[in-house]
């Protein structure tokens, strides 16, 4: 028997938001930043370096399987977000620049995932567990129209999350695997109403996973709906289920076991099946207190504001915990979530979970209380209104000055940054702003209920303060996370030498001095004698048993201007030596 719904929804609550907004607004959101930036530190820039070397290698299909920079495999064992990089780089017309073929390749990625994200929970919510009370009268909202409400309620709340923002703004395989995971979630919802396109779709994400550096995190995805699904197909056989929803059959749950299979095979074909375990607390000096209150407020802050209305769906729909809708999205959060508390790649795994946050927080609003929705409301119009005019003050203070302390405060940061006004970010910022206030008054206005109005502020509110971020404090923000001023202060030093030898750099620097100095670096042991030489000041004390130091002068110690820790030394090998 299925249990009873908390979903209590007219038909007059599901009429349509208008696609037209919905796309501007994903506009609004991926956009901002593509333009007028460089690759960021670290895991940016460090992905871009490999996805550069594999553009420039001529030595065939070997260095495709096993990307290097400078001898130095990746962090992330994954391969498939390296090839889509530098296929945007061979393919992209010689006017972008390469880093910007990478984003707006990466850019669709984002824009998959957001997609992806939409017609599963439109597939999730149109199953009959999901739905509303059927009213005595008639009067509750149809299927469709009810289901196409909620997935645009959960596509707003994957918007509003905070930790998509600079992530999902990224070239890493971070983002890559977060497209792949949402193929996955996708091809599992929708496989009961179709079998080409989610049958295709799991292969990807399956695949994709494996080879994206997350072998692991995609099985476990794999074999937890593989069980699921088996489960749910006897709970049904069991109790007789004769409405008309379409079940999972045998080549449904066929379907996602091969494809979990083949991801399987794969993963073990290359020898990806790493484990990286890391408990909060096995590393020195760090306690699992402190580590796991750290963990506790990533997953807060990260996951906000879907959270709450995850909680929130999980208690108001306790009685279906093992209906499709809410059992699937669970176990998509819960599985990124495992893998955030046991490895090293905190915040990259946590972003896994977020579509499945989003879904869980769209089946909140069915359920809310008018007072809950305009608490909602009241808090997101303050947080955002507030965090946009703190972004206005800052940038007014970067152009005129005043007020003084916020100016000073901003040098302090950034010392050595010289603003710069640009009338077509002024532009941006001032559309975006005006568009906001128009949101603004339109959530307060009197008009009629509809059930993704509670999401509004939060997605609208995050697409506003990203353009914001992206326009007005664009230059500070890349002079801040970018090795630009770095490599230029190297450069100014020592021009375009014949080559550079390097010892110790990490992945970063290499690939920041080679795209932003177009410096041919080399070893130093093993390599050519190069007239000069980077050093990390890590390998400084065994720098005198590698080389005759009699042989090099030291001609400063180069820093990167926001990061009083990143620190390069600097030698010119001696006339004569």
């Amino acid at each position: 028997m299925n249990q009873p719904t908390p979903a209590i929804v007219a038909q007059g609550a599901v009429r349509r938001l208008p696609r037209i907004a919905l796309i501007l607004l994903c506009v609004a959101y991926l956009m901002p930043g593509l333009l007028g930036r460089g690759p960021w530190k670290s895991a940016d820039i460090a992905a871009f370096g490999y996805m550069a070397e594999l553009a420039r290698s001529t030595e065939g299909l070997s260095r495709w399987l096993d990307p290097t920079l400078l001898g130095l495999r990746p962090e992330t064992p994954a391969l498939i977000p390296y090839w889509i990089g530098a296929w945007a780089i061979k393919i992209a017309p010689v006017w972008i620049n390469p880093d910007l073929a990478v984003r707006i390749a990466f850019a669709l990625l984002l824009w998959g995932t957001l997609a992806s994200t939409w017609y599963a929970v439109y597939y999730l919510a149109r199953t009959t567990q999901a739905q509303p009370v059927a009213f005595a009268f008639g009067g509750e909202a149809r299927p469709t129209d009810y289901a196409r409400a909620i997935a645009d309620g959960a596509l707003l709340a994957l918007i509003a999350s905070l930790g998509l923002a600079q992530l999902g703004h990224e070239t890493t395989p971070a983002l890559a695997q977060l497209f792949f995971a949402s193929q996955l979630f996708y091809g599992v919802a929708a496989l009961p109403y179709h079998r080409l396109a989610p049958s295709i779709a799991l292969v990807v994400g399956a695949c994709g996973m494996t080879l994206s550096g997350g072998p692991t995190v995609g099985l476990a995805l794999g074999t937890g709906c593989v069980v699921f699904l088996a489960l749910d197909r006897r709970r049904r056989a069991r109790d007789d289920v004769s409405d008309d929803e379409p079940g999972y059959g045998i080549g449904a749950i066929a379907a996602i076991f091969g494809a979990t299979l083949l991801a399987g095979l794969l993963a073990a074909w290359l020898d990806l099946l790493q484990w990286k375990i890391q408990l909060p607390g096995s590393l020195p000096g760090q306690s699992v207190r402190s580590e796991l209150r750290s963990q506790a407020k990533l997953l807060l802050w990260f996951t906000w504001p879907a959270w709450p209305l995850a909680v929130w769906t999980l208690w108001r729909w306790r009685r279906q915990l093992g209906a499709r809708h809410v059992a699937l999205p669970l176990w998509f959060a819960l599985v990124p979530l495992a893998a955030t508390w046991t490895t090293n790649f905190s915040e990259r795994s946590l972003l896994l979970a977020l579509p499945a946050f989003a879904t869980l927080a769209a089946f909140a609003l069915p359920t809310f209380r008018r007072s809950v929705a305009a608490l909602v409301d009241w808090f997101t119009l303050l947080f955002f209104s507030g965090t946009a005019i703190l972004i206005w003050v800052i940038w007014i203070a970067m152009q005129t000055g005043f007020p003084a302390k916020t100016a000073a405060n901003v040098a302090k940061l950034a010392p050595g940054f010289v603003p710069h006004f640009s009338i077509t970010a002024l532009v941006f910022a001032i559309v975006a702003t005006i568009a906001w206030a128009w949101l603004v008054r339109w959530r307060t206005g009197r008009h009629r209920a509809a059930l993704w109005k509670t999401l509004v502020l939060p997605g609208g509110g995050a697409a506003l303060c990203w353009m914001l971020l992206m326009t007005l404090w664009l230059p500070v923000l890349d002079y801040a996370r970018s090795y630009a001023p770095q490599v230029r202060a190297i450069v100014d030093r020592v021009g375009q030498p014949a080559c550079m030898s390097e010892l110790a750099l990490s992945r970063p620097h290499i690939a920041a001095l080679r795209h932003h100095g177009q410096i041919n670096l080399q070893p130093l042991l093993g390599g050519p004698a190069c007239p000069w030489m980077v050093v990390s000041p890590e390998a400084i004390g065994r720098l005198h048993t590698l080389v005759n130091l009699e042989s090099w002068s030291l001609i400063g110690t180069l820093r990167r201007p926001t990061s009083p820790s990143d620190d390069l030394l600097l030698y010119q090998r001696r006339t004569g030596s």
